[in-house]
């Protein structure tokens, strides 16, 4: 009920329209965020991780580092999703600290933000098992004690590297869904090991007919909070899906993360931080974590 009165007071206050969708809706969109040249350095950037990850065969970290390598029964080892490749690419870490995404999130969390996801995702053509199941990203803030007011404090970005349709995999949305706080959503095992099924949704009790096909072009950003419910399906296409994550919260109200905004100013990265990587100081060597 909190998010609902929020919703009322930004539209009665004239705030941007994708403030008001946000709270109304649990997500919004913003179309054209980056212009074409912009999108292909962010992809060229994509395909240098991935051959990087793949030249490894397997899963890998260094640190915060993180490359999770699959294997394909079709395709053989596929390259499912880095996280933080920004410590050593510049053209992702400025996407990260880019003054325009600050500007979309300032009226939602203010000029002091951390950042817990930084996070490239894949879905090439043909792959078999690259979904998503129906999740809440909630379920992935560990330990809770660090992620406090998780309902208005936190946003996740999404820009589309490539069109992002449904038959590309591409994310589904159920709006108002975060309204309802956390959803015991049935999953077993990993969310990217599980398919997108619809009656999951209607066996927690939520509407299947109301789901939203977000439908990007290549440029275009994507926003929702912890609450609300997503999933995406296969790619049946013949092109790749490529989606660049970046995840922000309200400093006060984190005690993990990379600084992203001290004061609006674009903070760099540095020595690794505690995000999700729990031995991060007790191993951040590079190694296989599956050996």
């Amino acid at each position: 009920m909190v998010v609902m009165q929020l919703a009322t007071q930004t539209e009665s206050r004239g705030e941007p329209d994708h403030v008001t969708q946000f709270h109304r809706d649990g997500y919004a969109v913003v179309r054209g965020l980056f212009d074409p040249k912009e999108v292909a350095e962010i992809a060229a950037a994509f395909d240098r991780e991935y051959a990087a990850a793949l030249a490894h065969g397997r899963t890998y970290r260094h640190a915060n580092l993180y490359y999770r390598v699959r294997k394909d029964p079709t395709l053989g080892p596929v390259v499912r999703l880095a996280q933080w490749p920004s410590y050593h690419d510049p053209v992702l870490a400025a996407v990260r600290t880019d003054r325009r995404i600050l500007n979309l999130l300032e009226p939602l969390l203010g000029r002091d933000l951390k950042q817990i996801i930084n996070q490239l995702h894949w879905k090439p053509p043909g792959a078999k098992a690259a979904e998503f199941a129906f999740h809440q990203d909630i379920r992935f803030r560990r330990p809770r004690s660090a992620y406090r007011n998780p309902a208005m404090s936190y946003v996740q970005t999404g820009l589309a590297i490539d069109p992002h349709r449904r038959d590309s995999g591409g994310m589904r949305v159920l709006p108002g869904s975060h309204l309802h706080g956390e959803i015991a959503l049935p999953v077993e095992g990993a969310i990217d090991n599980n398919a997108a099924a619809e009656a999951a949704l209607a066996q927690a009790g939520l509407d299947p007919s109301k789901l939203v096909d977000l439908e990007l072009e290549p440029g275009d950003l994507a926003m929702w909070g912890l609450f609300t419910v997503h999933g995406s399906g296969p790619n049946e296409t013949k092109r790749d899906r490529r989606f660049y994550l970046n995840g922000y919260v309200r400093a006060s109200d984190c005690a993990r993360g990379e600084w992203a905004f001290r004061g609006g100013r674009p903070c760099a990265l540095g020595w690794p931080q505690l995000v999700s990587y729990e031995d991060l100081f007790l191993r951040p060597e590079p190694h296989y974590p599956e050996d």
